[in-house]
Parts: C-alpha cells; sequence; structure tokens
C-alpha cells in the first residue's frame, strides 16, 4: 500500500481517487513524503508569501442552536452587536496595525445584522482594505449580489461537517439546521460575482478522513465552476468555549497535517488559511508545508480590539501574539508576509 501511494506522490497531477489514497492510514506512515511534496508545490504555485488577515466579529446574538459554539442560542452568555460606529472605530483599530486583508464575522440575527447594516459597514470600509471577506450565515444570490457591490470581495463559509446526519444532530434548531441551503451558499456567492470562496469543515464533528474526503471533492468542484476566482480552505479544529463541547472525533496535529498535505497535492493552486485556534508552534511549522494565508492577534469577540466592550469570545484564541510577532516568525521562516496583494488586478 505504501509503494501505491509513493506512485501517487510520482505523479505530475493526481485524481480524486488518488486524494482519498493521500487520506489513507498508510499514506500516514510515510507522511514526511508528503510533506515534502506540498513545500515544494507551495512554493512553485505561491511562492514564499503568507498573506496576514485578521477578523472584526459584529456581532455575537444568533438564532441558531448549535451544539459546539460558543455564540449558540441557548446559551446564557452577554450578546452584544456592534454598532456601525463601534465596527468602524473596532476597523481603524485593524487598520493601524497595518492589516488591509479583513474579515467581518457574525451570528445568524438578521434584525440586526441586516442587508443595510452590512452594506453600509462594507461601502466605508472599503475606502480603506483592499479585501473584505465575509463570515456570516448563508445569504440568497440577490443578497450576495448588493454586498458584492458595496465593496465585499471575500466569503468565508465552513460547512461545518458534511456528514447529513451528524449535521442534523448537532445544529438543533434554527436557520443553519438546513443543510442544503448551506451547502449550495458559496456557490451562490460565486455567481454573484464573490472572486475570494473559503470554505472548510469543522475539525473533529466528524471522522477526519471522511470530511477530508468530502471537502476535497466540494473544492475541485468550486475551483472547476468558477475557475477565475481563488478558492481557498481553512482548517478549524473545534476550541475550547462557552458551550462545553466535546468533539466526538478529535483531530491530532499529525491528521492535521495529512489532510493539509493531501490537498495541496491534489489541488496545487488552492489557498490554505490557517488562524489563531491554533498554537504558534503548530502554526510557525506548518508555514513550509502549505500554508498560504495566516490571521494574527485575532479577537473573537464583538469590541475586543478597542476593549471598551465585553462580549463572549466565539473560541479560545491559542495563538496569542502581536502581529509583529507574527510578521517576525513568518520572516524567520524565510517567508514574506504580505498586508496587501494585487491579485485583483489578475483575476479581475
Amino acid at each position: 500500500m505504501i509503494a501505491t501511494v509513493r506512485r501517487v506522490l510520482a505523479k505530475e497531477k493526481i485524481n480524486f481517487d488518488d486524494y482519498l489514497l493521500l487520506l489513507s492510514d498508510a499514506a500516514s506512515e510515510i507522511l514526511e513524503e508528503l510533506a515534502i511534496k506540498s513545500h515544494e508545490l507551495t512554493k512553485k504555485f505561491f511562492g514564499k508569501t503568507i498573506r496576514i488577515y485578521a477578523p472584526l466579529y459584529l456581532c455575537n446574538e444568533c438564532d441558531n442552536n448549535c451544539s459546539y459554539c460558543g455564540f449558540s442560542q441557548k446559551l446564557p452568555e452577554k450578546r452584544i452587536c456592534l454598532s456601525e460606529d463601534e465596527v468602524l472605530e473596532e476597523a481603524q483599530i485593524i487598520y493601524q496595525k497595518g492589516f488591509r486583508h479583513i474579515l467581518l464575522v457574525s451570528g445568524e440575527k438578521r434584525d440586526k445584522v441586516s442587508l443595510p447594516y452590512l452594506k453600509n459597514i462594507i461601502a466605508k470600509l472599503h475606502e480603506k482594505f483592499e479585501s473584505i471577506s465575509l463570515e456570516i450565515f448563508p445569504l440568497s444570490e440577490d443578497e450576495y449580489r448588493e454586498l458584492f457591490s458595496a465593496g465585499a470581495d471575500g466569503v468565508t463559509l465552513y460547512q461545518e461537517v458534511y456528514d447529513p446526519e451528524i449535521y442534523k444532530q448537532v445544529h438543533l434548531s434554527g436557520p443553519k439546521a438546513d443543510y442544503a441551503f448551506r451547502l449550495q451558499a458559496p456557490e451562490r456567492a460565486g455567481r454573484a460575482g464573490f472572486y475570494r470562496i473559503n470554505v472548510g469543515t469543522l475539525l473533529g464533528l466528524g471522522e477526519w478522513q471522511k470530511e477530508a474526503a468530502s471537502l476535497g471533492k466540494h473544492v475541485a468542484y468550486l475551483k472547476k465552476t468558477f475557475w477565475q476566482a481563488e478558492i481557498a480552505v481553512s482548517f478549524p479544529r473545534l476550541k475550547s468555549s462557552a458551550a462545553h463541547f466535546k468533539p466526538p472525533h478529535p483531530v491530532s496535529d499529525r491528521q492535521l497535517v495529512q489532510m493539509l498535505c493531501a490537498l495541496r497535492i491534489f489541488q496545487p493552486s488552492l489557498g490554505l488559511v490557517l488562524s489563531t485556534r491554533e498554537s504558534q508552534g503548530l502554526r510557525d511549522n506548518l508555514i513550509p508545508l502549505g500554508i498560504t494565508q495566516m490571521s494574527a492577534e485575532s479577537k473573537t469577540s464583538p469590541g475586543g480590539y478597542g476593549k471598551k466592550i465585553y462580549a463572549e469570545e466565539q473560541f479560545e484564541v491559542a495563538d496569542q501574539r502581536s502581529v509583529a510577532e507574527v510578521a517576525a516568525a513568518i520572516a524567520h521562516k524565510n517567508y514574506e508576509p504580505v498586508f496587501k496583494d494585487w491579485d485583483k488586478q489578475f483575476i479581475c
């Protein structure tokens, strides 16, 4: 079996069945060889650059009851939705730290995080930030089109878990219980014009190899359908939160690395994103293996940057370093931290 995996590694281009072999137990026995191939392909397609971004949390109110989430409706936590002025104050702090790529994050509370609210914020942030991405609830194609016209260009949306049965078990009530509407949202965003599309599975809910297989099939479809867009994958592992949820299928560091390398070899031009959920040691060690984007100095609660407001975090941040420290760690690996890029000129 290991010999078969090595034959896959020797190929110029692999198919989906080959990708499944790279996720196998046999492939884990030669993980270093996968890492070498992943490193080579990343240098070929991305050079030695890491894009840096920051999340800005708008609201921790939510109409969903999800077993694993610190924003779940059932939890008796302090709930806050920032006003437009408060969002701009938070954004100014992020801007002054050097960030030019920003990710707007919110729970699903449509009566407060409304389309006009989002459009006004995006239009004002668009005057300063090179790229504005959204990690919010799924929207209709027309709604995505309105936000794209306002100045947003990226969508981050995790399916959370691709297994429909597990999805039903952990999404107990609320709009998010609609599996199909969420699954089809990245495609609706792509049709609306968004050219940065980031997907992922919440690692720990399902068996990692099955989830990685479904994720690989999903990104292959998105890349084929929206070939001019920048398609990326994040690797969020379940972390401690106010929900006190214990993941039924914990994912080890080694399994995370195998998944990352397998995706890079299967889809060499795929963006790979690692957030501050992970420790600084792991994040630093994964830089040469295929990571192309990293968050830094993240605050996962509304008002977290200005610290004028206390609100519950969505999850605990493991890498507590400042943006300067993260940038220095990237440079120490002989990579270049990029705060502003110009790829829009090539894909529009």
